[in-house]
């Protein structure tokens, strides 16, 4: 099973609609961020974390730039 099969189907089991394609590629970059900025174990924290707080994945990555500017 590939990667987006699989979130679709995990989508689906919480009754939630999966990303939209900007979106899917949007939490890759925010993934990526984190784990280029630091370790990779940094990347599902993140996209966890921006879930709990209700943000848009633009406002993710500001904020992933912000904590690694560089």
């Amino acid at each position: 099973m590939d990667g987006r099969t699989w979130v679709n189907n995990f989508a689906d089991l919480l009754g939630i609609e999966p990303p939209d394609e900007d979106t899917f590629l949007a939490l890759l970059e925010l993934a990526g961020t984190a784990a280029h900025a630091s370790e990779r174990l940094a990347a599902p924290i993140a996209c966890y974390l921006l879930g709990r707080a209700g943000l848009d994945v633009a406002a993710g990555q500001r904020a992933a730039h912000a904590v690694n500017p560089g």
